[in-house]
């Protein structure tokens, strides 16, 4: 089956490019406003990108009518923002953080979470979160009408200790984080727990 991206509605490709583009890796970004509020919002258009320098990008969707939420205004406002990645028993706390509240309403409060001091920027990260990525926005690129693609460096890199194999060499046991994905239709996640490994030639 051919499928005409340039045809098709929005919401049918969003759905074509979400069902066969998995598993994602979740973004949970934190960011502080201007006026100093927090916020924490999920993000699966997300990945890195490169390490030299080492690079995550993250896809932001522009609502409408409301315009940009309030993730997206505060990276473009202020430069700054913490990628977290969700484990299993933070899921339905990262869920929580997907609501759909004014800009004056702190999310990580509203989902329980404690947060913690960064090193290098101002928003807060999440204390339990067992991988904090600090990061500055170096590029916002405009790749719609209604999108833009947010390209951070990562100026810190934040690792739970029990996770941490050999730090000298970078080992992490990737396994124990027990990261969940985003999956296909809404609501649907994975763990991964299948793997398989083949030795490149």
């Amino acid at each position: 089956m051919l499928f005409d991206m340039t045809t098709l509605a929005a919401d049918v490709r969003y759905k074509i490019l979400t069902a066969t583009v998995t598993p994602r890796p979740i973004a949970w970004v934190t960011t502080r406003s201007p006026e100093g509020v927090a916020n924490a919002a999920p993000f699966s258009f997300f990945n890195i990108m490169g390490h030299e320098p080492p690079t995550v990008a993250i896809g932001v969707m522009r609502h409408p009518e409301k315009g940009f939420k309030d993730t997206a205004e505060n990276i473009l406002s202020t430069g700054e923002f913490v990628v977290h990645l969700v484990p299993a028993r933070l899921a339905a706390a990262m869920n929580a953080t997907c609501v759909d509240a004014p800009a004056e309403v702190d999310e990580l409060a509203l989902a329980g979470l404690h947060t913690v001091a960064s090193v290098k920027v101002a928003p807060p990260r999440i204390a339990d979160s067992p991988v904090a990525f600090e990061c500055r926005n170096l590029a916002s690129v405009v790749t719609g009408p209604r999108q833009v693609t947010v390209i951070g460096e990562v100026v810190c890199a934040h690792v739970s200790d029990e996770f941490v194999l050999d730090a000298a060499r970078g080992h992490i046991d990737t396994l124990a984080l027990d990261l969940v994905s985003r999956m296909h239709g809404s609501g649907w996640y994975a763990r991964s727990a299948d793997l398989f490994q083949m030795i490149r030639p």
